[in-house]
């Protein structure tokens, strides 16, 4: 049996809500099948007040073995590095001190999100609270615990990133853990769970016919592509999101949305407003990951004098109006 301990910081508790919808099996079974005993969780534990207090004093006693510890939401550094912006209640202790304390003793440390991976939105703007990652600030390691740190089974903050996190990438990550396939080998060179990071955004995306012909959207609501003037990152944005959507069927670009890669570190500060794609005479600025521009702009120009009427029309469109159709056999 595996204890795991969840801690919330500076952040808006999504991760944990996404986490409450896992399905096939409901997140209680799946932590029971795999022997992972839940110590405490500010959602779904009964204990408060002080029983949380000497729980974790406990666990960085070593009285408690902690094997995994979950952090959701950016540390807190602030002001001038003190944390004193984020008391654990009834400690006078800043949460942060507690966050190193027990990140000595787990076996596994696990950024929950991008706000503890890379300090995600609490980390936007001016970042007066000098919010910031466990073991990333925005793109360089740092962070909380420092670029060194390993946790006992020797290994660095795995990140689960995103905003929020699909259930299925937290309760993948856990599984791993409790069967003991979980190594250095399992992540990216971001720290993020290769399971789902080693896709794209792009991958099963239901708009794919309108991007491969380069029939783009240009309002919020229509059918086509969104990379071309809408600002989507799907084919940047290290995710599976449309392989296995939310709930079964939900995702940003299914619900009209354009991606804004939040599995990245400083998604949260865009060199351009999020709907609108950054161009430089008229290209994307943000190609597709591994795609020379030569090739792109070539590739795109080709697409475009093929793309049937149907996907031009349908493209600029709230709903479909033109179906497939077959073309009739060419008379002799």
């Amino acid at each position: 049996m595996l204890n795991l301990l969840w801690l919330q910081s500076g952040g808006c508790g999504g991760c944990t809500m996404s986490l409450l919808n896992a399905e096939s099996p409901d997140l209680i079974t799946t932590l029971e099948a795999a022997g992972i005993n839940l110590l405490w969780h500010p959602s779904l534990s009964e204990e408060s007040g002080s029983e949380v207090i000497e729980l974790l004093q406990q666990a960085i006693d070593g009285q408690i073995p902690l094997d995994i510890l979950c952090i959701e939401g950016s540390m807190l550094m602030g002001p001038l590095g003190s944390g004193r912006f984020h008391l654990m209640g009834g400690t006078g202790i800043p949460m942060i001190e507690w966050v190193r304390k027990l990140a000595q003793q787990a076996r596994y440390t696990v950024a929950v999100g991008s706000c503890a991976a890379y300090g995600g939105i609490s980390a936007a703007g001016e970042n007066v609270t000098e919010a910031t990652g466990l073991q990333y600030d925005g793109e360089l390691s740092g962070g909380l615990l420092g670029a060194n740190y390993r946790s006992a089974s020797g290994q660095q903050v795995v990140n689960i990133a995103g905003c929020p996190t699909h259930p299925n990438w937290i309760t993948e990550t856990l599984l791993q853990i409790a069967l003991g396939e979980f190594d250095e080998t399992q992540v990216d060179n971001l720290g993020r769970p290769r399971t789902y990071a080693d896709h794209l955004v792009h991958h099963g995306c239901a708009r794919n016919e309108y991007y491969e012909y380069k029939a783009s959207a240009e309002l919020p609501g229509q059918l086509g592509c969104m990379m071309e003037n809408m600002g989507c990152l799907g084919t940047q944005a290290h995710a599976d999101c449309n392989i296995r959507p939310w709930n079964g069927e939900g995702s940003c670009t299914r619900g009209g949305y354009a991606c804004i890669n939040c599995t990245a570190p400083e998604f949260e500060e865009p060199a351009f407003a999020f709907m609108q794609t950054r161009k430089i005479a008229g290209i994307p600025v943000g190609l597709p990951t591994d795609m020379p521009k030569a090739w792109f702009v070539a590739l795109a120009s080709l697409s475009k004098a093929a793309t049937p009427e149907r996907l031009k029309n349908n493209a600029v469109s709230e709903r479909i109006i033109y179906p497939p159709s077959k073309q009739k056999a060419d008379s002799k």
